[in-house]
């Protein structure tokens, strides 16, 4: 595949059509805000960064992202193991590196920008309150509900049903919660719509909410309709 980027791309641009590529322009601390319009080499250059090593893991990211997005599996026809092995190294592996990066990027525009849109609050509030509910639950997931799961699986039959059936309605709750924030938060920010006087950070952290919603409805969908009433159907707890 070719390379996507080859350092010749204005820093904002790159940002603009690739939000992911955000995250690594923040690890090396590369302004693609302010100093957006300098061509990446230049950027680069200036903070004496290695531009092949830089540019190598740049165009691994974005296809792993363009593997994301064109990825059509059955999961129905795949093992219980192996769909949560795709939720927890691709969905919890998400969740985990975006929600610390975007918290950052909600409290910046609110801190920044809240004054002129008070609704940023508001926002503030409802992706925060989902981050808290998120963590907990990716660590309930892989400490307790997997777990069961792949033994149910692995005897073929009931195993600690009654157990297993009361954690994966408590996740269908959070999932259920998780569902009314993002609701919210779309609500509050009018699907996400700009504001005219928007810089880069406000564009990137709209633009990387949207995919987050993006990634949990995807996230959710596998568990609600694929992994969870499979595992009621092996237990004999529907």
């Amino acid at each position: 595949m070719e390379a996507a980027f080859n350092g010749s791309e204005r820093v904002g641009d790159i940002v603009a059509g690739f939000p992911g590529a955000g995250n690594l322009m923040k690890e090396y601390r590369i302004d693609f805000c302010c100093g957006g319009d300098r061509t990446l080499s230049e950027a680069l250059e200036q903070r004496q960064i290695d531009k092949q090593a830089f540019l190598e893991r740049l165009n691994q990211l974005y296809r792993q992202a363009q593997e994301r997005m064109t990825r059509d599996t059955d999961w129905r026809e795949k093992t219980s193991s192996e769909l949560i092995d795709h939720i927890v190294q691709t969905h919890h592996a998400y969740l985990r590196e975006e929600l610390p990066l975007l918290g950052e990027f909600v409290a910046k525009i609110y801190r920044v920008h809240g004054s002129a849109h008070p609704e940023l609050a508001a926002l503030h509030d409802r992706f925060h309150r989902m981050k808290a509910e998120l963590e907990r639950h990716l660590a309930d997931e892989e400490e307790t509900v997997f777990p069961l799961i792949r033994r149910a699986e692995q005897a073929g039959a009931q195993a600690g049903g009654a157990e297993a059936a009361k954690a994966i309605g408590e996740m269908e709750d959070d999932h259920s919660a998780v569902g009314e924030l993002l609701k919210e938060m779309r609500e509050i920010t009018r699907d996400y719509r700009l504001p005219e006087d928007a810089c880069r950070t406000y564009t990137l952290a709209f633009r990387k909410l949207e995919a987050l919603e993006s990634d949990l409805f995807e996230h959710i969908h596998l568990e609600n309709n694929v992994l969870f009433p499979r595992y009621r159907s092996l237990a004999g707890t529907h």
